[in-house]
């Protein structure tokens, strides 16, 4: 199966350059670009109290090459893009594996020295609308899969993006695999499912979306998706984004409400959730500060795919997502920019997240459960010199709740420190 895939890949990729020179040159060649990522990433999760494994702790370097072509002339425009990674190990053992940067055999939990893969994506464009078909990462808000580790994860499929209506940018796609963030192959679609919230070994085939942004007016976003993961669960997600001047500053408001329930044959078991949030953040100079509250109703947890991160305004805790069944979350963050202190480059960040009233199984602890979080984050990208553009970001969290020892989530210190540096090739 994996090598009919590859074959059929590279069809494809011949069709494309088999096009003549002058029509590639116009266009396809010349408006081309390729950059290099180098990504060194170091994660240290340490738990707290009786444990069955004390730590996750490793130490990799990651590498992403992309080539992306221009497209054809004409009324109809052609396009390849190339993907390549590689993940190397630096620093494991099997009994720190499980970092979600580097694969292991689940056996004996023995991390690889290495992995690697490769993904390539056809294009097509008409006017303003794209169509692409291959390698996805997709970055939506009922499938995000945003760089949290060394490797990002992707998906194969097809997307749609349009951007010929004004004020509207709509996308809709179809996936039927997913490559985790820790892994070279290809895998069915499953649910996340820490706590045994659902049944995390149930698989889908196809995973569908459709939605978008439009524009009311300037500082005011409107956002709608409906998504559906075959007989696992379907989900529709109402938001908006107003950002507009107050006073000497500007005042931020972020709402999201996600409604989800079963989808077919419910293969993940029972699926009744309504998740609603909203962040306020005002920003006046270097200074920002936000305060938000998330409330989940309904009788189960909010479903998200296994792997991505549920973009909710939770995003961003190192440690938990703050989705359990029930749960009543709320937040304070500061942030700060360094460049009015002379500073440019350095940002800093400061939150605190508690989430109470929370239902697991009994075996987990019950109900009327409590969680809560310190995040503190340092990041500084190089402004000039040989090191320009070099980018260092270091992460620590405090995580602790009342849940039982056995639970997905455990009391824990966690740093994470890595470096990123992207190099423009042409």
């Amino acid at each position: 199966m994996h090598n009919r895939h590859l074959i059929k890949r590279g069809v494809a990729a011949c069709a494309l350059f088999s096009l003549s020179p002058a029509l590639l040159a116009q266009g396809f060649v010349e408006d081309s670009k390729a950059s290099l990522t180098l990504r060194n990433y170091y994660f240290d999760r340490d738990y707290k109290g009786t444990s069955a494994q004390s730590a996750l702790r490793e130490w990799a370097q990651g590498f992403i090459l992309k080539v992306n072509s221009g497209y054809t002339e004409g009324p109809v425009g052609f396009g390849l893009d190339a993907t390549a990674m590689l993940g190397l190990k630096l620093d494991s053992s099997s009994g720190r594996t499980g970092t979600g940067l580097l694969p292991f055999d689940s056996s004996d939990r023995d991390p690889r020295d290495d992995y690697s893969e490769l993904g390539l994506t056809a294009k097509v464009k008409v006017s303003n609308t794209e169509l692409l078909a291959g390698t996805l990462n997709p970055m939506l808000p009922v499938l995000l899969s945003p760089p949290t580790r060394l490797l990002p994860q992707t998906a194969r499929g097809v997307h749609l993006n349009s951007k010929d209506l004004e004020g509207f940018n709509l996308n809709a796609g179809w996936l039927d695999r997913v490559n985790q963030r820790d892994s070279t192959n290809y895998q069915k679609f499953t649910i996340g499912s820490p706590n045994g919230r659902f049944n995390g070994a149930a698989e889908s085939d196809r995973f569908l979306f459709i939605g978008g942004n439009y524009q009311w007016s300037e500082p005011l976003t409107l956002r709608y998706y409906h998504a559906e993961l075959e007989d696992l669960y379907k989900q529709d997600y109402i938001a908006f984004v107003d950002n507009r001047a107050l006073g000497q500053g500007r005042l931020k408001t972020d709402f999201r409400y996600f409604i989800s329930s079963e989808d077919g044959a419910a293969k993940a078991g029972k699926v009744d959730n309504r998740t609603v949030g909203l962040m306020l953040t005002y920003s006046q100079g270097s200074h920002a500060l936000g305060a938000g509250y998330m409330r989940l109703d309904g009788d189960t947890a909010m479903p998200y795919i296994a792997g991505s991160e549920p973009d909710v305004i939770s995003e961003g805790a190192l440690s938990s997502e703050f989705l359990n069944t029930k749960e009543r979350t709320w937040q304070v963050r500061y942030d700060y920019d360094f460049t009015q202190v002379g500073v440019p480059g350095l940002k800093g960040m400061l939150r605190y997240l508690h989430g109470s009233n929370i239902e697991l199984p009994a075996r987990l602890g019950g109900s009327g459960l409590t969680e809560s979080e310190k995040d503190i984050e340092l990041s500084y990208v190089v402004q000039s010199g040989t090191f320009k553009g070099v980018g260092l970001r270091v992460r620590h969290a405090w995580y602790r709740n009342d849940f039982a020892p056995t639970a997905s989530f455990r009391d824990d210190n966690e740093l994470r420190v890595n470096v990123d540096y992207t190099i423009a090739l042409w």
